[in-house]
């Protein structure tokens, strides 16, 4: 692990605030990630050029759809963008299978306790499923 500097302050913090998902359709991505978590969508909520999902914890998830950002062009990364913590791996394997959702790698396990798999959003953006 590596230490901290600490001779001089940086206008850097040592903190994640958010991770924001490049997405094509914002209604259609918020209804996908609010079904993936289980949570109740208000199509009426959501708005351009972006929408928070919430989650639990620090970190927030932000859709962002970049209407206001004509020359974006969306493209993805065969690796994964960030993850999501499960507590059983092959619950959560079988819970994804079950909404015909693109599996992109499949489970691999390090030892007894850590395990991890990857799965696609409707833009194609890789998300890890990941017992850490």
């Amino acid at each position: 692990m590596e230490k901290e500097k600490t001779a001089q302050p940086i206008p850097i913090k040592n903190e994640m605030c958010g991770v924001f998902i490049h997405v094509t359709d914002l209604k259609k991505s918020a209804q996908w990630y609010c079904d993936v978590l289980g949570l109740e969508l208000d199509p009426d909520n959501v708005e351009s050029p972006v929408y928070n999902v919430p989650v639990n914890g620090p970190t927030s998830l932000t859709l962002d759809d970049h209407a206001f950002d004509k020359s974006f062009v969306h493209r993805t990364n065969p690796s994964p963008i960030f993850n999501f913590r499960v507590t059983d791996i092959d619950k959560a394997y079988t819970y994804i299978k079950g909404k015909d959702i693109q599996i992109v790698r499949e489970i691999e396990r390090v030892g007894d306790n850590f395990a991890w798999f990857n799965f696609a959003d409707p833009d194609g953006n890789v998300i890890m499923a990941c017992t850490c």
